[in-house]
């Protein structure tokens, strides 16, 4: 493994790339990386890094949206077979779909999703900022793609009448409020914190409701252990970053098998041989990259 993590370093200063891992990658390939963090994060690193290639360790989406906002900067994903099952529950027609029957609503739309879906979007948004972004359109009703838990979250921070897509998170969604109530049991005085992905009877029974990096920042000033749920990988960023106190996985089935597709031998490779390169089609990318645009500016 040493002689893969140099190699890694050797071809990362030949290239003048930037690795960027999600927080639900594998811990060896989240200590490769440049930068670790969540989607909207990396979105924003995506952009602001001097890099010319830019190695993107997470799904197909993430990858996609990258060579969004970057036109001019070869994006490689070592692991393209890794895909998002919730990004796969909607269409592009599904879209233009709700928007005819709903002519009043803007289009939200999670960046959990496909370029031509981010095309037929208003604004996209990530589960950090996600109340931000609907309270920010101007009109009283809102279409939202494709987490319904996402979207009944953020239900109850706004006014706005929200429509969902019926998508969801698989890994999140497989989580339980028997979890939560187990997991107090086994772990009493530790605090529960999941991610809005989780269905709304889990988010109720919360103690915090965090996106991954919001979880991140609450561990850091955090006394009492804590319950995580969301999928497994992030806690080896917060075992790293605050070993101080103890964290538990509320479910031993959250594992997304997706973000477990990249390895150090598949990002070695990607940046040896410059594979797998993500292009968008031109007319998709400039409409995609105005809904990434507008979430970049309303910020977390």
């Amino acid at each position: 493994m040493t002689q893969i993590v140099d190699e890694i370093k050797k071809l990362k200063e030949a290239r003048r790339a930037v690795i960027l891992a999600h927080n639900y990658q594998r811990g060896e390939v989240q200590d490769i990386a440049d930068y670790v963090g969540d989607s909207f994060g990396l979105s924003q690193k995506a952009v602001e890094a001097d890099a010319e290639v830019i190695v993107f360790c997470g799904v197909d989406f993430m990858a996609e949206s990258a060579a969004i906002l970057n036109p001019g900067r070869a994006v490689l994903n070592p692991a393209p077979e890794a895909g998002c099952p919730m990004a796969r529950m909607i269409t592009a027609a599904d879209v233009r779909k709700l928007k005819e029957q709903h002519p009043g609503a803007e289009v939200v739309c999670y960046v959990n999703s496909s370029a031509e879906v981010k095309a037929e979007s208003d604004v996209c948004c990530t589960s950090s900022n996600a109340i931000k972004v609907v309270n920010s359109l101007k009109g009283a009703e809102a279409v939202f793609v494709p987490d319904m838990n996402l979207a009944a979250y953020a239900q109850k921070f706004t006014s706005k009448k929200i429509i969902p897509w019926h998508g969801y998170c698989p890994t999140h969604h497989l989580i339980t409020a028997g979890d939560v109530l187990v997991a107090k049991m086994e772990h009493p005085g530790a605090q529960v914190l999941v991610h809005p992905e989780c269905r709304p009877e889990v988010v109720d029974l919360a103690d915090g409701v965090f996106s991954t990096d919001g979880m991140i920042k609450y561990a850091r000033e955090a006394t009492a252990d804590l319950i995580i749920g969301t999928e497994s990988g992030l806690i080896h960023r917060l075992k790293k970053e605050n070993p101080r106190i103890r964290y538990y996985p509320l479910s031993t089935y959250a594992v997304c098998p997706n973000m477990k597709m990249t390895s150090l031998v598949s990002v070695r490779d990607s940046l040896r041989d410059m594979k797998t390169q993500i292009r968008v089609p031109e007319n998709i990318r400039i409409r995609a990259k105005k809904a990434l645009d507008r979430m970049l500016e309303v910020g977390r």
